[in-house]
Protein backbone atom coordinates (compact mmCIF):
# COMPACT_ATOMS: atom_id res chain seq x y z
CA UNK A 1 0.00 0.00 0.00
CA UNK A 2 1.17 3.86 -0.58
CA UNK A 3 4.21 1.97 -2.80
CA UNK A 4 4.37 5.00 -5.00
CA UNK A 5 6.91 5.25 -8.10
CA UNK A 6 9.65 7.76 -7.22
CA UNK A 7 8.95 9.52 -10.33
CA UNK A 8 5.51 10.31 -8.17
CA UNK A 9 6.38 10.44 -4.70
CA UNK A 10 6.26 14.04 -4.38
CA UNK A 11 2.95 14.30 -6.06
CA UNK A 12 0.28 15.51 -4.29
CA UNK A 13 -2.43 13.38 -3.00
CA UNK A 14 -5.90 14.15 -4.35
CA UNK A 15 -8.88 14.51 -2.05
CA UNK A 16 -12.29 13.37 -3.10
CA UNK A 17 -15.89 13.61 -1.04
CA UNK A 18 -17.75 10.64 -0.62
CA UNK A 19 -20.52 13.18 0.93
CA UNK A 20 -21.22 16.40 1.24
CA UNK A 21 -24.82 17.02 2.54
CA UNK A 22 -24.47 15.88 5.67
CA UNK A 23 -27.36 16.04 8.59
CA UNK A 24 -24.67 17.50 10.61
CA UNK A 25 -22.37 20.84 11.25
CA UNK A 26 -19.92 19.40 12.15
CA UNK A 27 -17.73 16.02 12.55
CA UNK A 28 -15.19 15.27 14.48
CA UNK A 29 -15.54 11.60 15.79
CA UNK A 30 -14.12 9.41 13.04
CA UNK A 31 -13.52 5.47 13.27
CA UNK A 32 -12.32 3.81 10.22
CA UNK A 33 -12.28 0.21 11.00
CA UNK A 34 -11.79 -1.32 7.54
CA UNK A 35 -11.53 0.20 4.32
CA UNK A 36 -15.43 -0.41 3.81
CA UNK A 37 -16.94 -0.06 7.34
CA UNK A 38 -16.48 3.80 8.73
CA UNK A 39 -18.09 5.21 11.53
CA UNK A 40 -18.39 9.38 12.10
CA UNK A 41 -20.00 11.31 15.16
CA UNK A 42 -20.74 14.91 15.84
CA UNK A 43 -23.30 17.64 16.54
CA UNK A 44 -27.08 17.61 16.29
CA UNK A 45 -27.03 13.95 18.27
CA UNK A 46 -25.86 12.41 15.46
CA UNK A 47 -23.58 9.30 14.47
CA UNK A 48 -23.36 8.08 10.99
CA UNK A 49 -21.93 4.66 9.18
CA UNK A 50 -20.90 3.27 6.30
CA UNK A 51 -20.74 -0.53 5.33
CA UNK A 52 -19.68 -0.12 1.48
CA UNK A 53 -16.69 2.55 1.84
CA UNK A 54 -18.51 5.98 1.73
CA UNK A 55 -21.20 4.86 -1.33
CA UNK A 56 -24.14 5.22 1.08
CA UNK A 57 -24.56 6.12 5.08
CA UNK A 58 -27.02 5.62 7.39
CA UNK A 59 -27.89 8.30 10.18
CA UNK A 60 -29.25 7.90 13.48
CA UNK A 61 -30.14 10.28 16.34
CA UNK A 62 -28.61 9.27 18.85
CA UNK A 63 -29.73 12.37 21.35
CA UNK A 64 -30.83 16.03 21.05
CA UNK A 65 -28.68 18.47 21.11
CA UNK A 66 -25.38 16.34 22.24
CA UNK A 67 -22.03 17.19 20.45
CA UNK A 68 -20.68 13.54 20.59
CA UNK A 69 -16.40 14.53 19.71
CA UNK A 70 -15.64 10.97 20.84
CA UNK A 71 -16.22 7.83 19.06
CA UNK A 72 -14.93 3.76 18.94
CA UNK A 73 -15.85 1.24 17.19
CA UNK A 74 -15.28 -2.29 17.23
CA UNK A 75 -16.72 -3.34 14.06
CA UNK A 76 -19.75 -2.90 11.51
CA UNK A 77 -22.08 -3.33 14.49
CA UNK A 78 -20.44 -2.17 17.39
CA UNK A 79 -19.82 1.20 18.88
CA UNK A 80 -20.02 4.16 21.54
CA UNK A 81 -20.18 7.46 21.63
CA UNK A 82 -19.16 10.10 24.33
CA UNK A 83 -20.64 13.45 24.49
CA UNK A 84 -18.52 16.57 25.39
CA UNK A 85 -20.07 18.74 27.72
CA UNK A 86 -22.67 18.77 30.61
CA UNK A 87 -24.97 16.39 30.71
CA UNK A 88 -21.83 14.08 29.29
CA UNK A 89 -23.58 11.07 27.46
CA UNK A 90 -22.22 7.75 26.84
CA UNK A 91 -23.91 5.89 23.98
CA UNK A 92 -23.28 2.01 22.93
CA UNK A 93 -24.93 0.10 19.98
CA UNK A 94 -24.74 -3.80 19.19
CA UNK A 95 -26.80 -3.62 15.88
CA UNK A 96 -25.17 -1.47 13.71
CA UNK A 97 -27.25 2.07 14.79
CA UNK A 98 -30.49 0.79 14.82
CA UNK A 99 -30.75 1.12 18.27
CA UNK A 100 -28.72 2.99 21.02
CA UNK A 101 -28.50 2.36 24.59
CA UNK A 102 -27.21 5.03 27.37
CA UNK A 103 -24.56 3.61 29.20
CA UNK A 104 -23.16 6.61 31.23
CA UNK A 105 -24.11 9.79 32.31
CA UNK A 106 -22.60 12.62 34.20
CA UNK A 107 -24.52 16.07 35.45
CA UNK A 108 -21.15 17.56 36.73
CA UNK A 109 -21.81 21.11 35.32
CA UNK A 110 -17.97 21.21 34.66
CA UNK A 111 -17.53 17.94 33.00
CA UNK A 112 -16.17 18.10 29.60
CA UNK A 113 -14.62 15.03 27.98
CA UNK A 114 -12.18 15.36 25.24
CA UNK A 115 -11.44 11.40 24.08
CA UNK A 116 -12.05 8.06 24.04
CA UNK A 117 -10.23 4.69 22.99
CA UNK A 118 -9.75 1.05 23.58
CA UNK A 119 -7.16 -0.46 24.45
CA UNK A 120 -8.74 -4.22 24.02
CA UNK A 121 -11.86 -5.77 23.65
CA UNK A 122 -13.22 -5.63 27.29
CA UNK A 123 -10.70 -2.46 28.70
CA UNK A 124 -11.76 1.12 27.46
CA UNK A 125 -10.91 4.33 28.90
CA UNK A 126 -12.27 8.31 28.10
CA UNK A 127 -10.34 10.91 29.10
CA UNK A 128 -11.80 14.87 30.31
CA UNK A 129 -10.77 18.04 30.81
CA UNK A 130 -9.35 18.73 34.49
CA UNK A 131 -12.41 19.12 37.80
CA UNK A 132 -11.03 20.46 41.28
CA UNK A 133 -11.12 18.33 43.84
CA UNK A 134 -11.72 19.05 47.76
CA UNK A 135 -8.69 20.77 48.35
CA UNK A 136 -8.79 22.70 45.27
CA UNK A 137 -6.01 20.58 42.74
CA UNK A 138 -7.44 19.97 39.13
CA UNK A 139 -7.19 16.39 38.53
CA UNK A 140 -8.17 15.18 34.93
CA UNK A 141 -11.32 13.23 34.66
CA UNK A 142 -10.71 9.54 33.70
CA UNK A 143 -13.32 7.12 32.61
CA UNK A 144 -13.15 3.55 32.56
CA UNK A 145 -14.82 0.23 31.32
CA UNK A 146 -13.74 -3.21 32.07
CA UNK A 147 -16.81 -5.05 30.14
CA UNK A 148 -16.34 -4.09 26.80
CA UNK A 149 -18.94 -0.50 27.44
CA UNK A 150 -21.76 -1.84 29.16
CA UNK A 151 -20.76 0.18 32.26
CA UNK A 152 -18.49 2.83 33.16
CA UNK A 153 -16.96 4.08 36.52
CA UNK A 154 -14.82 7.29 37.12
CA UNK A 155 -11.25 6.73 38.41
CA UNK A 156 -11.18 8.03 42.01
CA UNK A 157 -10.29 12.06 42.60
CA UNK A 158 -6.96 10.84 44.46
CA UNK A 159 -5.49 8.68 42.29
CA UNK A 160 -6.52 10.91 39.02
CA UNK A 161 -3.36 12.51 36.75
CA UNK A 162 -2.74 16.05 38.30
CA UNK A 163 -2.88 19.14 35.90
CA UNK A 164 -1.14 22.68 35.95
CA UNK A 165 -3.48 25.37 36.30
CA UNK A 166 -4.61 26.34 32.42
CA UNK A 167 -3.28 23.14 31.17
CA UNK A 168 -6.36 20.81 29.33
CA UNK A 169 -7.18 18.34 27.03
CA UNK A 170 -8.55 19.17 23.10
CA UNK A 171 -11.42 17.70 21.78
CA UNK A 172 -10.38 18.49 18.07
CA UNK A 173 -10.44 15.34 16.75
CA UNK A 174 -10.72 12.20 19.40
CA UNK A 175 -7.27 11.90 18.69
CA UNK A 176 -5.71 13.58 21.65
CA UNK A 177 -6.30 9.92 23.63
CA UNK A 178 -4.68 7.10 21.70
CA UNK A 179 -3.68 3.22 22.68
CA UNK A 180 0.01 2.17 21.75
CA UNK A 181 0.38 -1.11 19.70
CA UNK A 182 0.87 -2.82 23.40
CA UNK A 183 -2.65 -1.57 24.67
CA UNK A 184 -0.75 1.36 26.76
CA UNK A 185 -2.52 4.55 27.01
CA UNK A 186 -1.32 8.26 26.84
CA UNK A 187 -3.15 11.78 26.13
CA UNK A 188 -1.39 14.71 25.64
CA UNK A 189 -2.46 18.33 26.69
CA UNK A 190 -2.48 21.86 25.83
CA UNK A 191 -3.11 25.48 27.29
CA UNK A 192 -0.84 26.97 29.56
CA UNK A 193 1.32 23.77 28.86
CA UNK A 194 2.10 21.22 26.52
CA UNK A 195 2.53 17.53 27.89
CA UNK A 196 2.16 14.16 27.07
CA UNK A 197 1.06 11.58 30.07
CA UNK A 198 1.77 7.96 30.01
CA UNK A 199 -0.08 5.35 31.79
CA UNK A 200 1.67 1.98 32.42
CA UNK A 201 -1.27 0.16 32.59
CA UNK A 202 -1.78 -2.24 29.12
CA UNK A 203 -4.52 -4.05 27.70
CA UNK A 204 -3.03 -7.03 29.82
CA UNK A 205 -2.36 -5.16 33.00
CA UNK A 206 -4.75 -2.45 33.90
CA UNK A 207 -3.90 0.34 36.00
CA UNK A 208 -6.19 1.09 38.16
CA UNK A 209 -4.33 4.20 40.48
CA UNK A 210 -2.26 7.45 39.14
CA UNK A 211 0.23 5.66 37.61
CA UNK A 212 1.45 8.05 34.72
CA UNK A 213 4.79 9.26 33.20
CA UNK A 214 4.51 12.80 32.34
CA UNK A 215 6.65 14.61 30.04
CA UNK A 216 6.97 18.46 29.00
CA UNK A 217 6.14 18.68 24.68
CA UNK A 218 8.01 21.03 22.54
CA UNK A 219 4.80 22.74 20.83
CA UNK A 220 4.02 26.17 21.45
CA UNK A 221 1.89 26.75 24.17
CA UNK A 222 1.30 29.36 26.93
CA UNK A 223 -2.45 30.37 25.72
CA UNK A 224 -6.15 28.39 25.91
CA UNK A 225 -5.75 27.83 22.31
CA UNK A 226 -2.54 26.38 21.67
CA UNK A 227 -0.83 23.22 22.37
CA UNK A 228 -1.20 19.75 21.44
CA UNK A 229 -4.58 19.02 19.49
CA UNK A 230 -3.90 15.18 18.21
CA UNK A 231 -1.16 12.21 18.84
CA UNK A 232 0.11 9.33 16.72
CA UNK A 233 1.83 6.50 16.84
CA UNK A 234 3.20 4.02 13.81
CA UNK A 235 4.45 1.39 16.41
CA UNK A 236 6.24 1.81 20.02
CA UNK A 237 9.26 4.06 19.04
CA UNK A 238 7.93 6.17 16.24
CA UNK A 239 5.71 9.00 17.03
CA UNK A 240 3.68 12.26 15.86
CA UNK A 241 1.97 15.46 17.61
CA UNK A 242 0.44 18.01 15.94
CA UNK A 243 -1.13 21.05 17.21
CA UNK A 244 -0.48 24.95 16.94
CA UNK A 245 -2.76 27.82 18.06
CA UNK A 246 -6.18 27.22 16.11
CA UNK A 247 -7.12 30.90 17.04
CA UNK A 248 -3.70 31.78 14.38
CA UNK A 249 -4.22 28.83 12.21
CA UNK A 250 -1.69 29.63 9.98
CA UNK A 251 1.24 30.26 11.76
CA UNK A 252 3.76 27.71 11.11
CA UNK A 253 6.06 27.80 14.42
CA UNK A 254 6.36 24.50 16.17
CA UNK A 255 3.45 22.77 15.36
CA UNK A 256 4.78 19.49 14.67
CA UNK A 257 6.91 17.20 16.11
CA UNK A 258 8.29 13.55 15.79
CA UNK A 259 10.08 10.85 17.59
CA UNK A 260 11.81 7.89 16.55
CA UNK A 261 12.82 6.51 20.55
CA UNK A 262 8.85 6.39 21.70
CA UNK A 263 8.94 10.02 23.36
CA UNK A 264 11.55 10.30 25.21
CA UNK A 265 13.03 13.24 22.36
CA UNK A 266 11.33 15.38 19.89
CA UNK A 267 12.27 16.88 16.71
CA UNK A 268 10.81 19.56 14.42
CA UNK A 269 10.20 18.87 10.82
CA UNK A 270 12.26 20.73 8.34
CA UNK A 271 9.32 21.94 6.53
CA UNK A 272 6.26 21.91 9.15
CA UNK A 273 2.46 21.78 7.58
CA UNK A 274 1.31 25.12 7.19
CA UNK A 275 -0.60 26.02 10.33
CA UNK A 276 -2.86 25.10 12.79
CA UNK A 277 -3.46 20.53 12.72
CA UNK A 278 -5.82 19.35 14.51
CA UNK A 279 -5.38 15.55 13.85
CA UNK A 280 -2.26 13.39 12.35
CA UNK A 281 -2.18 9.67 11.15
CA UNK A 282 0.32 7.01 9.64
CA UNK A 283 0.13 5.23 6.95
CA UNK A 284 3.08 3.53 6.89
CA UNK A 285 6.73 4.84 8.10
CA UNK A 286 7.23 7.24 5.37
CA UNK A 287 3.88 8.72 4.62
CA UNK A 288 1.69 10.36 7.19
CA UNK A 289 -1.12 12.67 6.21
CA UNK A 290 -2.24 15.46 8.99
CA UNK A 291 -5.27 17.75 8.76
CA UNK A 292 -6.73 20.95 10.40
CA UNK A 293 -8.30 24.28 9.42
CA UNK A 294 -5.19 25.45 7.80
CA UNK A 295 -5.51 22.60 5.32
CA UNK A 296 -4.43 19.23 4.80
CA UNK A 297 -1.06 17.82 4.22
CA UNK A 298 0.42 14.87 3.31
CA UNK A 299 4.95 13.71 4.43
CA UNK A 300 6.34 11.19 2.14
CA UNK A 301 9.64 11.17 4.24
CA UNK A 302 8.77 10.41 7.74
CA UNK A 303 7.31 13.78 8.53
CA UNK A 304 10.69 15.25 7.60
CA UNK A 305 8.75 17.49 5.23
CA UNK A 306 5.05 18.27 4.37
CA UNK A 307 3.02 19.89 1.48
CA UNK A 308 -0.43 20.82 1.50
CA UNK A 309 -3.11 19.23 -0.48
CA UNK A 310 -6.54 19.95 0.02
CA UNK A 311 -8.82 22.40 2.15
CA UNK A 312 -9.12 21.49 6.05
CA UNK A 313 -11.11 18.64 7.78
CA UNK A 314 -11.24 17.97 11.81
CA UNK A 315 -10.48 14.40 12.16
CA UNK A 316 -8.08 12.26 9.97
CA UNK A 317 -7.58 8.68 10.17
CA UNK A 318 -6.44 5.66 8.43
CA UNK A 319 -8.63 2.36 8.35
CA UNK A 320 -7.37 0.39 11.39
CA UNK A 321 -7.61 -2.72 9.34
CA UNK A 322 -7.22 -1.46 5.54
CA UNK A 323 -5.17 0.98 3.98
CA UNK A 324 -7.67 3.84 2.80
CA UNK A 325 -7.62 7.45 4.82
CA UNK A 326 -10.44 8.63 5.55
CA UNK A 327 -11.52 12.69 6.58
CA UNK A 328 -14.42 14.16 8.49
CA UNK A 329 -15.40 17.58 8.90
CA UNK A 330 -17.98 19.78 7.36
CA UNK A 331 -17.73 17.03 4.80
CA UNK A 332 -16.93 13.37 4.72
CA UNK A 333 -13.70 12.72 2.18
CA UNK A 334 -11.33 9.73 1.03
CA UNK A 335 -7.54 10.02 0.70
CA UNK A 336 -6.62 8.75 -2.77
CA UNK A 337 -3.38 7.06 -4.10
CA UNK A 338 -3.97 3.55 -2.54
Amino acid sequence: MWMLPAAKAQLPAPIRTLSASLPVKSLRGLQAVTDDIVWVSGTQGMVGRTTNGGKSWQWSKVADSADFRSIYAFDSLKAVVLSIGSPALLYMTTNGGRSWENVYTNNDRDIFFDGLVFLSDKEGIAIGDPLKDKNGQEKFTVLRTHNGGASWELDPMEVRPAAQSGEAIFAASNSSLIALPNGQSLFVTGGTVSRIFFNKGTRNRVIRDNNYSVYPLPLIQGQNSTGAFSVAFLDQQNGIIVGGDYKNDTLRHRNCFITSDGGKSWHAPAIPPSGYQSAVTWVNKSTLFATGTSGTHVSYDGGKTWRKIGGGYNAIMKARNGKRVYLAGKEIAVVNGE
